[in-house]
């Protein structure tokens, strides 16, 4: 393997993980990054004493490889484990929150589905493997193989979860991957959970983790193992295929500009950012708006604190999901001071509430005062809250969670295609691996 220097773009979570993979084969890397800090959306601040998360508030560590990658890093030494309570998850069912079953008895005597819909779920494993050709909507899929009332109760609002989304909406090869190749291999669903083979590269015991600072701790303790040099502040204006290489030009915050020339380009910034660029001397330039073409819909995240003795619910679990037909305004909260410890000051709670997405994204116009009463007005119902919250935060994100919906398969093709024209140039992110952080961290 010959030596490279290789410029990474992006310095958000794929860009880090980017930057470290190619370290560690010897080359020369330089991370570039238009903002003042790296991690993206990975950002945790501590406001008066409780801890927020911005982007992902957990890690499900669920496979092998990715613990392996973390270690190495000497990421996972520093990691925390939820609650054990975190365990137990809510869904809202007539207006009051039901815990999801965790065990064959509770299935039976839990109301989280009515008899025929957990009549229906049982007979999962009865039924032939689907014979459509054509990639299925995540909807159809769940409907055809569990029922209509499993996905009105438990796939909606998991979606919702997730992506801020509707499984109407979501490509199910390119959202749950693992679902349709359970399918094709075995069949059934149930009988593919039974199978050893479907345990391959898995932990043990998948573990749900924070860190002490939150979740930006994941970048800092990956960043502290980074070596190469990084640029913050500069913004990406021009990429130039040479004979040799590439050129980037970047402008940094006082208007000077940056350019440097490297061997191999490896490009993890959001998809909106690709068609900002001049692309020059690229073959196959058009394919860059077929990459861009991501939906992305707003989303805000509402932060509240309260007095403990002021909610009746104990806030035993993860927190809770709200399926749409339900027709509350919210998404969902997390039970966020249970999660993990140093969360919320001594006898606080902190609960986080997602509001927009696919299902209501004018709700994420509403004024700052009028998204805190309507957020607080549901929660009060569903919780038994009785007092006024002793803190409140709210952060916008005008771009959500990039949907692996049906135009997903588009946009791996369009780089696939400008990958095979263009040697040493490399196009990744969310967008294109899909968003959950061990994803973004293997790079697949």
């Amino acid at each position: 393997m010959s030596f490279k220097r290789i410029g990474v773009l992006g310095g958000g979570l794929s860009g880090l993980s980017q930057a470290l993979k190619q370290e560690n084969l010897g080359h020369q890397v330089h991370l570039i990054e238009s903002s003042k800090r790296l991690g993206g959306v990975l950002q945790s601040i501590n406001k008066d004493g409780y801890l927020l998360d911005y982007g992902a508030n957990t890690l499900s560590l669920r496979l092998q490889r990715t613990a392996e990658t973390l270690d190495s890093y000497g990421v996972l030494p520093h990691a925390i484990n939820a609650n054990p309570e975190a365990n137990k998850r809510f869904i809202v069912r007539k207006s009051r929150l039901i815990a999801l079953p965790t065990s064959p008895f509770s299935f039976l005597t839990n109301p989280f589905l009515s008899p025929w819909g957990k009549m229906r779920l049982l007979l999962e494993p009865l039924l032939p493997k689907g014979k459509s050709a054509h990639d299925e909507s995540v909807a159809q899929f769940i409907t055809r193989r569990l029922g209509k009332e499993a996905l009105e109760y438990c796939m909606n609002p998991f979606i919702s979860g997730i992506y801020a989304s509707k499984p109407e909406s979501l490509s199910l090869s390119n959202a749950f991957p693992t679902l349709h190749q359970m399918e094709r291999d075995h069949r059934s669903l149930f009988l593919a959970f039974l199978s050893q083979k479907s345990r391959l590269d898995r932990l043990p015991k998948t573990r749900l983790i924070s860190f002490e600072g939150g979740m930006e701790d994941l970048i800092i303790r990956m960043a502290d193992h980074f070596k190469g040099e990084v640029s913050l502040g500069c913004r990406v204006l021009e990429i130039n295929r040479l004979d040799n290489g590439w050129k980037v030009l970047a402008k940094n915050e006082d208007q000077s500009q940056n350019e440097w020339v490297f061997d191999e380009v490896i490009c993890t910034l959001p998809s909106h950012a690709l068609t900002e660029i001049s692309w020059k001397n690229l073959k196959g330039s058009d394919q860059i708006s077929g990459i861009s073409e991501t939906r992305e819909y707003p989303l805000n995240l509402v932060y509240l604190g309260f007095d403990a003795s002021h909610i009746k619910h104990p806030l035993d679990g993860f927190g809770f999901l709200v399926p749409e037909r339900e027709n509350l305004s919210i998404l969902g909260s997390l039970f966020s001071s249970t999660l993990f410890p140093g969360r919320a000051p001594e006898g606080k709670v902190l609960l986080t509430t997602f509001i927009g997405g696919e299902g209501k994204p004018e709700l994420t116009q509403l004024e700052d005062e009028q998204t805190y009463e309507l957020v607080l007005s549901e929660l009060s119902q569903l919780l038994g809250i009785s007092g006024k919250p002793c803190f409140r935060h709210l952060k916008r994100w005008s771009r959500g969670i990039p949907l692996p919906d049906f135009s997903m398969r588009g946009r791996i093709e369009s780089r696939d295609s400008i990958e095979r024209s263009n040697p040493n140039l490399h196009i990744t992110g969310a967008h294109l691996t899909g968003v959950s952080l061990p994803n973004c961290i293997d790079g697949i």
